[in-house]
């Protein structure tokens, strides 16, 4: 197919306003639908550039160099067995007859068929030329397959025009744009027909109908005439550009929140950035109250000082560009007035109660109806809290962790939160301090949750650290108990971000904590019958823990080989690992390591396993006596360096066996049929196992 044919092509949906948290999605996915559905039919190229378009009523794509028909292309269809189709003469049989006539052809096709191998007989084929689709039938279907594989979040039915006819989509949908060039390709989707008309801004449009001229004329015709940008990313930096520029005429900074502004992008076609005040009295609440309440229920951006702290103005977004903005800007801030008001309102009440005096509630609030009540729920946190404290720092820590554990969840019962149910915590630690109970607990109420996500920030007191270990002990071990584990994708109580936050309280934070006992602890608050799910809990934790260690950038060998040493205290991970890195540079590892392979499957192979004594006076030839006075020297020096915590140390000082293992393994049969002997060899393997394995499972590193 020639150049000659192909050109640009441009396709829009108009629609009404779209739900502004899928347009994003919605967008790159009808783009890339259509375009990938038109490269598959051979209309556009592999490579061809596709550009989305998304704003609150259209979505739209550019795909360049789009050919007006593919080209035709050989296909080559599998009919039947030879057998089947030519008699013992040759000739076709009925049923070859009856193929080639649905297929077209007639007897004139059977000296062209071919020959091809298929499994263990011979099979006949009939090559033929597959018309290629037109542009009109390819992009019929590449619409189509587009909008069957939208994300829609929740589909609408409605009437056409002619008031019977229904149809689902996500919003009522009222035009339809298909130009090749400058050429309409008829197509049609949703009861539309498609043209070169379109409609720009609801109030600002040039025009009320903008005609199209070409399909690369669609975003400067919509931006001119229709005031209107149609790119979500480029609407995305506009709006950042002006946000930036505004608050820096004030010496300030608008808060950061991707989120937020790809929202806000998504309700907005001309965005024009307003700034807006409200009153400096209301600045006494926490400044996370009035931002929440001003980024969820109004779509605002609160403005920050250069140390971060809020100040009493804030951006507001708007879709319209009047030459005097203070209409709109009053507006907005009369409209913010009461939703602050509401939050004042809330902070001033809450803090006429104690989180002290609220406890008692929390036995009437349901956690889950086979774990009893938050108050149980909270009753089993302290108690883990308390076991946990004593470990890290004796009776002192143990009783102010206790404290933390009972008011962790008391503000679920405030107005704020009641409100806000993200400020869980945050709104603990606020009225902690309110009711003179200083730093150290405030801040263990409000790190308990921690970390939260991915990336989040650990608690930052050891209070903190004993509750939120607590907390999420309680939550694994109380699921786990009652058969709730995560399957697949589902996960409904993120058990796996749980567990995440575990692991790294005890590796980043270096406690020196046993994984054993702490989910022992865990199971010890429930009854008796929920130990059973002990041991899958544990497994479960070691899938994410691997997960972790290869996330932070280690090999599956490196990490496969710490981790089946078992290490009883799981903050030794990341020096144990440093330690492997290091021993595998060394010449001697990788022969080690197959030597340690060898040595481990010998010893399972023995009989009643092997005891790890040498009795020297069995000890024969020279090289088993060479590697019995290697061991002697070699171990020590290693198990100091392990006791001291050098475990490189550990593992380079293992460098020195090399030799004498392989004259051993050269040199002398283990399995000897005097039972004595075999038994002293066998005993002397599991000595060097032994010695070999204290930081990590060596076999793990053999290729």
């Amino acid at each position: 197919m020639g150049t000659i044919n192909r050109k640009n092509l441009l396709v829009e949906l108009f629609v009404e306003e779209l739900p502004p948290k899928a347009l994003k999605k919605l967008g790159e996915a009808f783009a890339n639908g259509l375009a990938d559905s038109l490269k598959s039919q051979g209309l556009a190229e592999t490579g061809a550039a596709v550009t989305a378009f998304a704003s609150p009523r259209r979505l739209a794509v550019h795909v360049a160099g789009v050919a007006a028909a593919a080209a035709d292309r050989p296909v080559s269809q599998k009919l039947m067995p030879v057998s089947v189709g030519l008699a013992a003469d040759g000739q076709p049989t009925p049923a070859l007859l009856k193929k080639l006539a649905a297929l077209g052809a007639d007897a004139s096709a059977v000296p062209l068929l071919t020959r091809q191998v298929d499994g263990k007989a011979e099979a006949l084929y009939f090559s033929s030329v597959a018309r290629g689709a037109t542009l009109a039938d390819g992009l019929q279907k590449a619409l189509d397959d587009a909008l069957a594989k939208l994300p829609i979040p929740k589909v609408m039915q409605y009437q056409l025009d002619d008031g019977w006819t229904s149809v689902n989509f996500v919003r009522p949908a009222h035009g339809l744009v298909a130009l090749h060039g400058a050429d309409v390709v008829p197509v049609g989707v949703l009861g539309l027909q498609s043209g070169r008309s379109t409609q720009g801004h609801r109030f600002e449009a040039a025009k009320p109908t903008v005609e199209l001229r070409d399909a690369d004329s669609y975003a400067a015709q919509l931006r001119d005439d229709g005031a209107v940008i149609a790119s979500f990313a480029e609407r995305r930096a506009e709006i950042a550009r002006q946000l930036d520029a505004a608050a820096a005429k004030q010496g300030l900074v608008p808060i950061a929140d991707d989120a937020l502004l790809d929202e806000v992008t998504a309700l907005v076609e001309r965005p024009n950035v307003l700034l807006c005040r409200f009153e400096s009295e209301f600045l006494e609440v926490p400044q996370e109250c009035l931002i929440l309440t001003m980024k969820a229920n109004q779509k605002y951006f609160p403005l920050l000082d250069a140390s971060g702290k809020l100040t009493s103005q804030f951006l507001i977004v708007s879709n319209i560009r009047p030459e005097d903005p203070s209409r709109v800007i009053g507006g907005n801030e009369r409209v913010v007035r009461p939703r602050l008001a509401d939050a004042k309102f809330f902070f001033d009440q809450d803090r006429k109660k104690t989180l002290e005096s609220r406890v008692a509630g929390l036995a009437k609030v349901v956690y889950h109806n086979k774990l009893g009540t938050q108050g149980e729920r909270g009753e089993r946190v302290r108690l883990i809290a308390r076991a946990i404290a004593l470990e890290l720092g004796g009776e002192a820590l143990a009783t102010q962790a206790e404290l933390a554990a009972r008011l962790a969840k008391a503000d679920l019962l405030t107005d704020m939160v009641g409100e806000f149910p993200e400020l869980q915590g945050t709104m603990g630690a606020y009225y902690a301090r309110h009711d003179g109970l200083g730093d150290e607990i405030a801040e263990a109420i409000e790190d308990h949750y921690k970390p939260r996500f991915a990336g989040d920030t650990l608690p930052r007191n050891p209070v903190g650290i004993a509750v939120a270990l607590a907390d999420k002990l309680e939550t694994l071990a109380g699921l786990f108990g009652i058969g709730q584990v995560p399957t697949g994708d589902k996960d409904p109580f993120a058990l796996r971000r749980h567990a995440l936050g575990l692991i790294r309280m005890l590796i980043e934070r270096s406690l020196p904590l046993e994984l054993s006992a702490l989910v022992a602890s865990a199971f010890r608050v429930f009854p008796a019958g929920h130990g059973q799910a002990q041991a899958e809990l544990a497994f479960f934790l070691r899938e994410r823990l691997v997960g972790y260690l290869r996330d932070a950038g280690y090999s599956a060998q490196e990490v496969d080989a710490v981790v089946e040493a078992r290490p009883a205290q799981w903050a030794e991970f990341p020096k144990r690992l440093a330690a492997v890195r290091a021993f595998q540079a060394l010449p001697e590892a990788e022969p080690l390591a197959a030597a340690n392979k060898r040595v481990g499957n010998i010893l399972k192979k023995s009989e009643g396993g092997a005891a790890v004594q040498v009795d020297t006076a069995l000890l024969k030839e020279p090289a088993e006596q060479a590697l019995h006075e290697a061991l002697k020297a070699v171990a020590p020096k290693s198990e100091a360096a392990f006791a001291g915590g050098d475990y490189a140390g550990s593992l380079q000082a293992l460098a020195a066996l090399k030799t004498p293992v392989d004259s051993f393994f050269d040199q002398v049969m283990v399995n000897a049929e005097d039972a004595a002997l075999r038994a002293n060899r066998l005993g002397l393997l599991a000595q060097l196992h032994a010695a070999m394995n204290r930081v990590a499972d060596l076999s793990r590193l053999a290729s």
